[in-house]
């Protein structure tokens, strides 16, 4: 008999872990909560740290079809849109070996959804939440709750890819300071058809808008016809978001006022959505494994980070790839989670501390803002592009 695999959790960690490890020999059966994989979210940009895992994964023919190349990203100062520098990635091939791109998450997850149930071994279940877990033996037993009915379910592993409020890691013991915290920072993404957008709003690169306490980014998706907003401002408390990740209709008023003095562009763009959605970014401490016995965590469970290097996706599809190399090179399984969890702490905390730095860095104001968009301006995009190496090379 194969080895066995249980994966709580149907995002975009969790149906990546499912491919890697079918690829390593696991039969697989992953359990979603929710009743329906909904199309939520917007954007998000897939780095050549993560499509080089796609490849091995045998998705990234269906990921590029999705997706869309951008050649640069673009910064400009938020007031006047100066520019203050532009990061090229049309040569992301042949300096960190494999593709810069972007997708809508909806399309991501279709890609993989469609990947994992074309691929046989792998069973997924929705409507059923993973509650609990114990070792078993040589196996582990894990409970479930369909609606009103209590199932168990038991496995060689089980991997908790069910996000910032991991049921999994809580099981995995690390204390009452292994909290959520509010970063003090509210996202707030729309989408837009790119005829209503201004005049130059959709145009092809990543751009990128800072202000004092706020910054704006805009691409293009779906060939362009839909663009991704994502306006993110510093805000005392998390009003507007709830106590969720993704929430409900945002006030529009709010972002408003947080781009009334921005540039005439940059304030056509914040008019420019029906809707508004609030997502108030949360993060935990880094933690010193991602692994107990026969259970690991992948993606925002093992290391919920924000969103200001674009590594949320890119980091659990890092995780998938990793998970996958390891149990396919080692008997053991506790074993090779413990080194799928040395492999990954000290690099995923690394991602999650400068996202931080990058989030106060985007926010500078008065003459802390003047001396980052001189910096900006000096280096260039050779020094500007290796600055990426250890991210996007890895």
């Amino acid at each position: 008999m194969p080895p066995r695999a249980i994966i709580s959790g149907a995002g975009i960690g969790g149906l990546a872990a499912a491919m890697a490890l079918s690829q390593a020999g696991f039969k697989v059966a992953i359990y979603e909560r929710t009743d329906k994989l909904e199309e939520f979210g917007a954007g998000l940009q897939i780095t050549p740290n993560a499509t080089r895992v796609l490849a091995r994964l045998g998705v990234l023919e269906q990921v590029r079809q999705l997706s869309s190349k951008p050649p640069a990203v673009l910064v400009l100062r938020g007031s006047d849109d100066a520019k203050l520098m532009r990061l090229p990635l049309d040569d992301a091939e042949r300096r960190w070996g494999a593709e810069y791109l972007v997708i809508h998450r909806a399309d991501l997850q279709t890609a993989l959804v469609e990947a994992v149930r074309a691929r046989p071994g792998i069973e997924l279940s929705l409507g059923t939440t993973v509650t609990g877990f114990a070792a078993n033996g040589d196996t582990i037993s894990v409970r479930l709750q369909r609606g009103l009915t209590a199932a168990r379910d038991e496995a060689d592993l089980l991997i908790g890819a069910d996000g910032l409020r991991s049921q999994v890691r809580s099981g995995l013991g690390f204390g009452p300071q292994d909290r959520a915290d509010f970063t003090g920072r509210v996202a707030y993404r729309a989408l837009v058809n790119a005829e209503d957008a201004a005049p130059r709003g959709a145009r092809s690169e990543i751009v990128l808008r800072l202000g004092a306490e706020a910054h704006l980014v805009q691409y293009p998706l779906r060939r362009g016809s839909i663009i991704n907003l994502v306006a993110t401002i510093q805000s005392p408390s998390r009003r507007g978001g709830g106590d969720q990740q993704w929430d409900g209709a945002a006030d529009r008023s709010t972002v408003e006022r947080a781009f009334a003095g921005w540039s005439k562009e940059a304030r056509a763009l914040i008019g420019a959505p029906v809707q508004w959605r609030a997502w108030p970014l949360y993060c935990r401490p880094p933690i010193p494994s991602f692994s107990l016995g026969r259970a690991a965590l992948v993606g925002d469970a093992a290391h919920p980070m924000v969103p200001f290097l674009a590594q949320g996706a890119a980091q659990a599809i890092e995780d998938a790839g990793a998970l996958g190399r390891m149990v396919a090179q080692a008997q053991d399984i506790p074993a090779a989670l413990a080194l799928y969890s040395r492999d990954r702490v000290e690099r995923a905390a690394r991602v999650q501390r400068a996202a931080l730095r990058q989030g106060r860095i985007y926010h500078l104001g008065g003459p802390l803002a003047f001396v980052r968009d001189t910096t900006m301006r000096m280096l260039g995009p050779r020094r500007l592009s290796e600055r990426y190496d250890w991210l996007y090379g890895a």
